[in-house]
C-alpha cells in the first residue's frame, strides 16, 4: 500500500501521482490535502508517516509540499520513518537501494511532472540492497531512535 499526502504546495503534484498510480494499478490511500487551500504540511506528513509505520514495513509513503523539505523534516520525526527528498532520479534510486527509504518527498513548486513520475517509478521499483554496510548503518539509526528521549 502507498500512502499519499501533500499540503497546498504539493496538491497538484499529488493528483498527478494518483493518476499515475491508477494507470499502474498500484493501490494507494490519499490522506489529503484535498484542495489547494492553505494548510499545514506537518499534519499530512505525520498522517502518512504514522500509516507507513503502522503497516510494519509493508507500505511506503509519498509526500509533497512546495519544496519537499518541510514534509521530509516532519516525517522523519516519526520513529521508523526513513524519508528522503527526491531531488533527482539518482538520489531516489540510492535512497531506496542504500537507505531503504520508506517515504519519498517531492517538491510541488515548478514540478516537472514527467521527472516526478519517473522518480515515483524508481521509488516503487528499486529494492533495498541489504548490503552489510547499509544494514549496519540503518541499525545505528534504529538504535538511536530507540534511545531517544521524548
Amino acid at each position: 500500500m502507498i500512502f499519499l499526502g501533500a499540503d497546498h504546495g504539493g496538491f497538484e503534484l499529488k493528483d498527478k501521482i494518483k493518476q499515475h498510480l491508477d494507470k499502474l494499478g498500484v493501490p494507494y490511500e490519499d490522506l489529503g490535502a484535498y484542495s489547494s487551500e492553505p494548510v499545514d504540511y506537518p499534519d499530512y506528513a505525520f498522517a502518512v508517516a504514522d500509516r507507513v509505520v503502522a503497516q510494519g514495513g509493508q507500505a511506503r509513503g509519498i509526500l509533497a509540499c512546495t519544496t519537499s523539505v518541510g514534509v521530509c523534516m516532519a516525517a522523519n520525526k516519526v520513529r521508523g520513518i526513513r524519508a528522503a527528498v527526491g531531488y533527482g532520479e539518482a538520489a531516489v534510486s540510492r535512497a531506496r537501494n542504500d537507505e531503504d527509504a520508506n517515504v519519498i518527498c517531492l517538491a510541488g513548486q515548478d514540478a516537472d511532472f514527467d521527472e516526478a513520475l519517473r522518480m515515483i517509478d524508481l521509488f516503487l521499483g528499486t529494492p533495498f540492497s541489504n548490503a552489510e554496510r547499509h544494514v549496519r548503518r540503518l541499525g545505528k539509526i534504529s538504535e538511536r531512535e530507540r534511545r531517544r528521549v521524548a
